[in-house]
């Protein structure tokens, strides 16, 4: 157990407060902000909806217990809740793994095949992947958890005494490797394949209009893109280079660490943990800075413009 001086606690106290608070009230707003106005009623931003619900829920449950924990050193829920608690916080995680690689494949048809987009990728469509996305993260996380499998092999971990310590629920070294490979790695390079093809088809575009300084209409091999499309990709870029920026450290603790006897240093480890969790705060700061439209949307809740009769209405173009 790991003792903090008053001042170190105090730190982390306004710290952890800070950034849950940060990332319920700016997810909030951003799930507000796109079921009220309905200039924002679209495939994207319903994909973009419910990346922010699991990053609000990552805030309301995962977040506050974990941060009792690391102040006090001790788990105080039982074994039970620790369960739960381990499953939540691995569910919306990749959970946010597969709604990133939704929004990475919309933006891809919206840049690379704008002629069909429309067509193929419709607001059904995009609850479609939603539901299949809740589905697939609730079903691998809990089941991996709750059926033991991934600390098959590591029961001297496992028993513990009367303090849980900060619940860390190991994976052994195959499922460290899995998990972190196929729930992580992969999808982080076929994403950021799509992201590299969409620039670069981008790029083609505004080079045949002869303008390098925005992504104006122009009708060539892959049809028309639109300067929003343009705009939507290159700030889902950034949300998506924030994300793996945020939860590498993790993952590739989640591979090396079983490796050398889970002996990485307890600090260290929850350092990486909450890396990973203060992603959910900042994806609300990146739409506020790079989205013109919701930065209007932030304006409107702010000074409550929101409760005007026409609002949902307004004209959020720039």
């Amino acid at each position: 157990m790991v003792q903090f001086s008053f001042w170190t606690n105090f730190a982390l106290y306004f710290v952890f407060v800070f950034g849950i608070l940060v990332t319920i009230l700016g997810n909030s707003v951003v799930v507000v902000s796109i079921c009220h106005f309905k200039q924002l009623h679209s495939p994207t931003n319903v994909l973009i909806l419910f990346l922010a619900l699991a990053d609000l829920l990552v805030g309301v449950i995962v977040m506050p217990i974990r941060a009792i924990t690391e102040i006090y050193g001790c788990w105080f829920y039982g074994d039970a809740y620790c369960q739960l608690h381990a499953s939540f916080d691995l569910f919306f995680t990749t959970l946010s793994i597969f709604l990133l690689i939704c929004i990475a494949v919309d933006r891809y048809q919206a840049i690379c095949n704008p002629l069909h987009y429309s067509r193929q990728i419709t607001m059904s469509v995009a609850m479609i992947m939603v539901c299949v996305s809740w589905t697939l993260a609730a079903a691998y996380s809990f089941g991996v958890i709750y059926s033991k499998t991934i600390v098959a092999g590591l029961d001297d971990l496992m028993t513990s005494p009367g303090c849980l310590g900060i619940c860390n629920i190991p994976f052994s070294p195959l499922w460290g490797i899995l998990d972190s490979v196929f729930c992580f790695f992969f999808p982080c390079t076929v994403m950021v394949c799509l992201y590299t093809q969409i620039f670069f088809v981008a790029k083609q575009h505004v080079r045949k209009i002869g303008d390098k300084n925005s992504c104006s209409n122009n009708r060539g091999r892959h049809g028309l893109i639109k300067q929003s499309e343009c705009k939507a990709a290159k700030t889902l870029g950034i949300v998506l280079g924030a994300f793996i920026f945020c939860w590498m450290p993790f993952f590739m603790n989640s591979i090396t660490d079983p490796l050398i006897g889970f002996s990485t240093p307890i600090l260290v480890f929850q350092a990486f943990v909450w890396l990973g969790y203060f992603n959910s705060t900042l994806n609300p700061i990146i739409y506020a800075l790079f989205y013109p439209c919701f930065k209007k949307c932030f304006h409107c809740i702010i000074t409550l413009k929101i409760f005007s009769s026409n609002s949902s209405t307004m004209n959020l173009s720039v």
